[in-house]
């Protein structure tokens, strides 16, 4: 895939639907008794994933690409798989899915692409294991495939050292099953999708500061579902409105729920021309309009909580920072070394390709800005983040970028180069 440097980018977009709801959607959906009906859902390779999963254990699903309707059987209403569940690229489900599968009433293997099989799950292993689940990597290195023995669970009071929206996930969701009462804390408050829908679906689930407790359900109940356009695929417009000169972008129906707002946060602090427009409730999720207009960005210092309010959004802030005048520090991000690929490693690596001041720390970079890009080879390590990231940089920059794997956006983003082309028209 070959990018050159952009014409004004100008025109409406309907991004695709938050990845992070869609795969929640077909989990509760499933545990839910009822039909629960999806709007907005994510056709992307991960989320169909999912979808694949609890079809696997007995769950009708229809999917007609625009709406989704899960025939849920209620929370014991799972049969074992007959074969090894395929999370695909899929870390939500993979780690969500064990929460689940561990109060479940049969033993099955989890398993999934290169990329899962070196992401660590001792941080969903630790807890659940504390509940009183049987679950063993099978290489016995902390990673999947992941053989589980389901069985009764008991409440626990877990602090978890991550601020991890899939960890807490993990432990709720097997809560929903436990002895007691099961509660998480996090050193920050993570992205509390998870949360809200428990509740939509009837679930005793209350939360204070950065703790979440649960007691166990008797039944949830199924309950329509409108998903809006996710965040964390709008921020590559964002970022592309705000490099391109002469670019303004509307941006329809984008979820801006709090815990995963940190990209505009950071925008606005960057000098950045942002409205939102049209605001309102999809469901128990806030939603907005966004209009971005290309903007003269200066640099800023990035750490501490609002660090898992954007942590997929950190690639693409790393590009808007060489385009910022002066320095830009992103501190406290750790997790990006355990994401689909060493996103540190990768951005630092490309970017100085690309003719950036870039340095990497050990938990993140610092990007003097301001000095121009050109266009080089990138080594995406199929990383559909990386990929879309260096896609926008491509816009702004001398000469044409070359993405090895630009195929790989289809993993969150199916249609992203079409939607960047309407944009460029």
């Amino acid at each position: 895939m070959n990018i050159a440097r952009s014409n004004p980018l100008r025109g409406d977009l309907t991004v695709p639907g938050d990845k992070s709801i869609s795969h929640r959607s077909i989990m509760l959906g499933s545990l839910a008794r009822g039909t629960t009906t999806v709007t907005g859902f994510l056709q992307g390779a991960d989320c169909l994933s999912s979808i694949a999963c609890f079809r696997q254990m007995g769950i009708e699903i229809e999917n007609d690409q625009n709406t989704v309707k899960i025939h849920g059987k209620g929370l014991h209403g799972l049969s074992r798989p007959t074969d090894t569940l395929d999370t695909g690229n899929s870390g939500t489900t993979t780690r969500l899915m064990s929460g689940i599968l561990a109060a479940q009433p049969f033993d099955c293997t989890i398993n999934g692409d290169a990329s899962i099989q070196s992401r660590p799950m001792n941080r969903i292993i630790t807890p659940l294991s504390m509940m009183g689940a049987h679950i063993q990597s099978v290489n016995n290195n902390g990673c999947a495939p992941l053989h589980i023995i389901g069985g009764p669970l008991k409440g626990i009071a877990y602090t978890s050292p991550v601020a991890s929206a899939q960890v807490k996930s993990a432990v709720l969701l097997a809560g929903l099953y436990a002895q007691g009462e099961t509660s998480v804390t996090e050193p920050f408050l993570s992205r509390d999708h998870t949360e809200r829908m428990l509740r939509a679906c009837g679930a005793d689930i209350t939360c204070q500061g950065t703790t979440a407790r649960i007691h166990p359900a008797r039944e949830l109940y199924a309950c329509d579902i409108h998903i809006p356009g996710d965040i964390s695929s709008a921020a590559y417009f964002i970022a592309a409105g705000l490099i391109v000169p002469g670019s303004e972008i509307r941006l329809h129906h984008v979820g801006i729920n709090p815990t995963r707002d940190g990209i505009l946060k950071v925008c606005r602090d960057m000098g950045a021309d942002i409205v939102l427009d049209n605001e309102k409730e999809l469901g128990s999720e806030p939603a907005a309009d966004i209009i971005v207009r290309s903007s003269k960005l200066h640099g800023t210092t990035i750490g501490g909580s609002i660090i898992p309010t954007l942590i997929d959004e950190l690639p693409i802030i790393a590009i808007l920072a060489c385009f910022a005048e002066g320095t830009t520090v992103i501190k406290d991000a750790q997790e990006l070394k355990v994401k689909e690929s060493n996103r540190i490693d990768i951005m630092v690596e490309n970017l100085k390709a690309m003719g950036a001041d870039i340095t990497a720390t050990e938990d993140g970079m610092i990007i003097h800005g301001g000095r121009p890009l050109h266009g080089a080879a990138i080594a995406t390590h199929r990383d559909h983040r990386v990929a879309m990231s260096f896609a926008v940089a491509g816009l702004a920059s001398d000469g044409v970028t070359r993405l090895d794997h630009g195929g790989c956006v289809d993993i969150s983003y199916p249609g992203f180069f079409e939607d960047l082309k309407k944009l460029a028209r």
